[in-house]
């Protein structure tokens, strides 16, 4: 079946939403370093204590 012609132009809304991501962070990073470097620690500890807690829960339900 041809393809017709709706006059619509296609938005690849996943792409737009990619690079105004990323212009938002590169935005924070040149504006606020500091803030942006806090915040970038903040998660890796997170993420670190998160790690731990199911390691530890993983441990705990095989060693009983």
């Amino acid at each position: 079946m041809p393809e017709q012609e709706t006059g619509l132009i296609v938005v690849d809304v996943k792409k737009i939403l990619s690079i105004a991501g990323i212009a938002l962070v590169l935005f924070f990073v040149i504006a606020q370093p500091g803030q942006a470097a806090n915040l970038v620690g903040n998660i890796v500890d997170f993420l670190r204590s998160s790690a731990e807690a199911v390691i530890t829960f993983v441990s705990n339900v095989f060693n009983g």
